[in-house]
């Protein structure tokens, strides 16, 4: 057994049981040290500005359906078990666990000691074994480093995509797993390449260990103004999180995972994890900067072969193309990870049954009701013809990532709005005038002028309505937003039509709702839409 780079732990691979008898262990290598072992084992290619290029192969994304979480007496009593936290016998774990082991005595390994929580006081240390030197580089990029003597693991990741499981020996759904056990303070991850089951381990353990703490966990992005007032942007996949929250006149304190605690908010990551299909030079010119940096890892990204420029506008290997760069790379940002309480928290929705106005100011029981729902939509399909929006929601903004029942944590944010005199709106980036397919995608001015009317203080000065259908509160003027667009229902030409529409989409806000209705107050049940 060969060791190399600069290890600064005594707390050694011996403690997991691990040992190698002919590869090399590579202890914290640093960012170009890892560059170089990429290039060499062919695991990834350089761009023509310096980011690396690398292919996750068959899984292009999280395996949601290959995550469990091991029933173990020191956790079975807290989990939601559900559809997304499924059980996983002990024993089976820990005979995967020693596969795993066995099957890393021949091989070169890599190990990262990094840390989740931008605030000394509730950061996780976390010790991220890999068989690949890229996913070395990730786990260095995405989490926070910084050195320390005697470094011990909370939590300790083995991720190995060459390892599959036997699914009739192993118990599992396929070859692939993601495994967590709370009790060993171990992840096991195999048979997938994709990076992101990594950094989504941890959120994941993080939503466990830290509302017992007094933390709320949150999956959001953050930032901060010149008068030191903080916005969250909370919101699922295409709903403009990342873009909303990286203003030019603002200090960005995190892209994706945070915590509120009694002293305010923090970071967990040191980096971003962008979703770069598309990316517009234009319109996110700092992230477009960021994507093509030294340092950065990007995945799936189709490149030309001979010049190496990036072409982020193909989505022929998929959608989902990513770059995972440091915060560092990007110009005005937070560099502790943290600020004080937040003034105002952002909900956003992509609306596409075109019948939620542009923003609305939400109270402390309808903030608590819409953050259960974590509410959006997409277009159901590509079949041509189809034009029915499909409606999404996902509890919390972050439902495959929960770990406790989930009004524990709309409890804490309710009580910390109350207590820091937080606003709450939500803001609908998605379609106005009609459904996907009639209406018109609500401009990105329009949503950047409300964002900035929220964040000056302006928007909490109008006068509002109530929704007759959603009973938010919808502001009667916006600076910088036509008068007209506020009220959903004037820009329907058919008004019947937009309230038959309303009233399916309370439907099934409802519907979803079921499920927490008797886990929350009366006074949060009260806010839920009239559907009929």
């Amino acid at each position: 057994m060969r060791e190399q780079g600069h290890k600064r732990t005594h707390y050694g691979l011996e403690h997991h049981g691990i040992t190698s008898e002919t590869g090399t262990i590579y202890w914290n290598l640093t960012t170009p040290e890892l560059y170089e072992e990429i290039i060499r084992r062919r695991e990834g290619v350089l761009s023509e500005r310096g980011a690396l290029i690398v292919d996750t192969g068959e899984h292009t994304g999280r395996a949601a359906q290959d995550k469990a979480i091991v029933r173990e007496p020191s956790s079975e009593d807290k989990i939601w078990w559900s559809e997304i936290n499924r059980p996983f016998p002990q024993e089976r774990f820990n005979a995967l666990r020693d596969r795993m082991i066995e099957y890393m005595r021949t091989r070169d390994i890599f190990v990262q000691d990094v840390f989740a929580g931008a605030d000394p006081r509730y950061r996780l240390s976390v010790r991220v074994i890999t068989e690949l030197a890229w996913h070395s580089l990730f786990a260095r990029t995405l989490f926070i480093v910084e050195r320390q003597h005697g470094f011990v693991p909370d939590f300790t990741i083995i991720n190995l995509p060459g390892f599959r499981a036997i699914p009739e020996r192993d118990g599992t759904r396929t070859g692939t797993f993601i495994l967590l056990d709370f009790g060993q303070r171990l992840v096991l991850i195999g048979g997938t390449s994709y990076a992101g089951e990594t950094k989504k381990s941890i959120f994941t353990v993080l939503n466990y260990l830290l509302p017992p703490r007094g933390v709320l966990s949150m999956h959001c992005s953050a930032n901060v103004g010149e008068r030191g007032d903080v916005s969250l942007f909370f919101g699922l996949s295409g709903t403009g999180k990342t873009t909303l929250s990286a203003d030019p006149n603002r200090r960005l304190i995190g892209d994706d995972e945070h915590g509120w605690s009694d002293d305010g908010i923090f970071n967990f990551e040191g980096g971003c994890y962008a979703k770069v299909i598309r990316l517009n030079p234009q319109a996110e010119p700092d992230i477009y900067r960021a994507a093509q940096s030294f340092g950065t890892i990007l995945e799936n990204v189709i490149y030309n072969r001979e010049t190496r420029a990036l072409d982020f506008d193909d989505a022929s290997k998929t959608e989902n193309t990513r770059a995972a760069y440091p915060l560092s790379c990007l110009p005005k940002i937070v560099t502790e990870g943290m600020a004080g309480h937040p003034n105002n928290i952002i909900m956003l929705t992509a609306d596409a049954f075109g019948v939620l106005p542009p923003v609305a100011r939400l109270t402390q029981e309808q903030a608590m009701y819409h953050f259960l729902s974590g509410y959006t939509a997409k277009v159901a399909g590509t079949e041509k013809g189809v034009r029915e929006p499909q409606a999404t929601f996902s509890t919390c903004f972050g439902a495959p990532f929960l770990v406790l029942p989930p009004a524990v944590y709309a409890e804490m944010l309710g009580q910390r709005m109350k207590r820091h005199g937080t606003d709450c709106w939500l803001v609908n980036t998605g379609w106005s005038g009609g459904p996907y397919g009639e209406g018109e995608r609500i401009k990105i001015a329009y949503t950047r002028a409300i964002i900035r009317a929220i964040q000056s203080g302006a928007l909490a000065q109008v006068a509002l309505r109530p929704d007759p259908i959603f009973g938010i509160l919808v502001p009667r003027s916006c600076p910088d937003v036509p008068t007209e667009i506020l009220d959903p229902r004037n820009t329907w030409r058919d008004k019947e039509a937009y309230d038959r529409k309303a009233r399916e989409l309370a439907r099934r806000f409802n519907q979803n709702f079921e499920k927490y209705a008797r886990e929350v107050s009366a006074d949060v049940r009260a806010t839920a839409p009239v559907a009929d």
